[in-house]
């Protein structure tokens, strides 16, 4: 019985995640009334849309910016990976930790950092470089579509980093022992053998950036908009900061966002699909190989160290930089005696700092939890049990990646403007989103783990009188750690970084430290920006590293 209700639970809760959103979105995008009353079903919010002559070049400025954004992302985090685990190049360990770091920064802040330092008027590298005589009016601007894509590219490639380093580490090398005895060289194999095995990852890798990058609100939000370049998540998102909010239009608008990205989750699908033909290990025995890069080894990896020293030391020096002066200024000994902590004395009496603070922990660590143990329930279901359908419950679960952040902030404001739950305005809203947009990380991590445990195990404690609900927690709970801790590390810290669906729902009770960022730097105060920054990336590191310390002590993390 106890079985019965707690799988019925959670297959009720995971249909209504991901199900209620979608469908009432897609009524509110039909309704020519505001959320709370009762309107005509009607295609007119989407006949405005689409006749908006801003419409089309809002789906090219998209594309553009995605396109961009995934391609140089993909580049980047390639290369990297591919010197960290195939090459003996130097200082491999140090570039792997960097981009790491970088992982951890939330997006609104690796923004803030790339308008302090490439910005037209108060960009430290434009300062800088004007003050020699012969480039006076030298400027880089990124407030334009090359630099929307650079600053979302520095978001994305850690991302691109850590999956393509999977992809070579678990590669089998003998094709490319073969190649190199037939007399190729370390390029030409790479070329030819190398990245030809790994075409399904890299494809695979490009499409999710792209979904990423399409559904990116942080850049288009602080650089595009002060450019003119508006793209779908942030024409939504001005649809509803009018003095009346068009609700219709901004669903119309988010139809529209939600199928782009869900064509980006279908090729997904076709090409880790197609993953099969291109296998190399099997059951056969095979080890990994470092490539022998003789004196090229110094020059890669200088090489490596000056992509992470300009897109995560460079920007993280420059936040703690500006958080210490008074005002933007190069870096100079003139500069010294102005340092001070003023900006972090004064963040913490901002009256929403501390709430911020606190609203975001319990979220964090809150829905991390929650979302965990719900797709371990999950993933029993879909692994373990032969209940009918499973494998649609496990659809269910995955159906919010294709979901952008600001379309489901615009779902649950219209689905809790609807029904009588006074949830709008607190926290509860905010752990629904979250809990919504995190189901498909915990549950390919949790179905991963399942996937590993004996049912013999299972079994010997079914027969020694334990109920199914003792040996989920006794036996399969503890044996699922791996997966468990690494899923809610990774949810604890999207989760303090998420902006995207947080702007639509957040009041002054629930507001949260993105949503802080954002607001602080919209009044124009950059030191306290920078402060708060600084705070939360160590903040973020305390926590990664205090997750791993823990399982480690429980000796299920490496």
């Amino acid at each position: 019985m106890i079985l019965v209700l707690v799988l019925l639970v959670a297959v009720l809760l995971v249909a209504y995640f991901a199900l209620t959103p979608l469908l009432i979105l897609l009524y509110g995008s039909l309704s020519d009334a505001p959320p709370g009353t009762v309107g005509n079903i009607t295609l007119i919010n989407y006949t405005r849309a689409y006749l908006d002559p801003e419409f089309y070049p809002l789906i090219w400025n998209t594309l553009k910016f995605a396109l961009g954004s995934s391609l140089l992302s993909f580049l980047l985090g390639t290369y990297l990976a591919w010197v960290c685990e195939r090459t003996n190049a130097p200082l491999r360990g140090l570039t792997t930790m960097l981009v790491i770091v970088l992982f951890i920064i939330p997006g609104v802040l690796e923004t803030v950092a790339w308008i302090l330092l490439l910005s037209p008027q108060i960009g430290l590298i434009n300062l800088g470089v004007r003050q020699f005589k012969w480039l006076p009016d030298f400027s880089l601007n990124v407030y334009s579509l090359e630099g929307m894509i650079w600053a979302e590219s520095m978001n994305l490639y850690p991302l691109v980093f850590l999956l393509m380093s999977a992809a070579f580490r678990s590669q089998d090398v003998a094709m490319e022992e073969a190649s190199l005895t037939c007399g190729a060289g370390n390029f030409a194999t790479l070329r030819k053998i190398t990245l030809r095995l790994v075409t399904p990852a890299m494809l695979s890798v490009v499409l999710i950036t792209f979904i990423r990058a399409v559904e990116s609100f942080e850049v288009p939000a602080l650089i595009g908009v002060r450019a003119g370049i508006f793209v779908f998540t942030t024409k939504i998102y001005s649809a509803l900061q009018r003095l009346r909010p068009h609700y219709g239009i901004a669903g119309a608008y988010s139809v529209t966002l939600l199928l782009l990205s869900i064509i980006g989750v279908f090729f997904y699908y076709r090409m880790t699909k197609a993953a099969e033909r291109f296998a190399t290990i099997t059951g056969k025995g095979y080890r990994p190989r470092r490539i022998d890069m003789g004196a090229w080894k110094y020059l890669i990896g200088f090489s490596c160290l000056l992509i992470v020293g300009l897109t995560v030391i460079f920007p993280l020096t420059n936040l703690i930089w500006s958080s210490l002066t008074p005002y933007m200024a190069v870096p100079s000994l003139e500069m010294v005696p102005k340092l001070s902590l003023k900006s972090y004395q004064e963040l913490f009496q901002f009256p929403f700092a501390r709430k911020a603070f606190l609203n975001s922990m319990l979220l964090s660590f809150g829905s991390a939890t929650a979302v965990m143990l719900l797709t371990s329930c999950i993933s029993w279901i879909t692994v373990k049990s032969q209940i009918r359908g499973r494998s649609l419950i496990d659809n269910l679960a995955f159906l919010p990646i294709a979901i952008p952040g600001i379309v489901l902030g615009v779902s649950l404001l219209v689905l809790y403007l609807t029904i009588p739950i006074p949830i709008y305005g607190t926290l509860w809203i905010l752990f629904i989103a979250y809990m919504t947009k995190y189901l498909p990380y915990g549950i390919r991590a949790t179905s991963a783990s399942m996937i590993q445990i004996g049912k013999e195990l299972e079994e010997a404690s079914v027969v020694s009188g334990a109920g199914w609900l003792q040996t989920f927690r006794k036996i399969l709970l503890p044996l699922l750690m791996p997966g468990f801790v690494a899923g809610w590390i990774y949810i604890a810290v999207v989760s303090l970084r998420e902006l995207s669906t947080s702007i639509l729902l957040y009041t002054q009770e629930s507001i949260v430290l993105s949503i802080l960022v954002f607001d602080l730097w919209e009044s124009g105060l950059y030191s306290s920006v920078s402060a708060l920054g600084v705070l939360m990336v160590l903040f973020l590191m305390v926590v990664t590293w205090g997750a791993r310390r823990i399982g480690a002590r429980i000796g299920y993390i490496e």
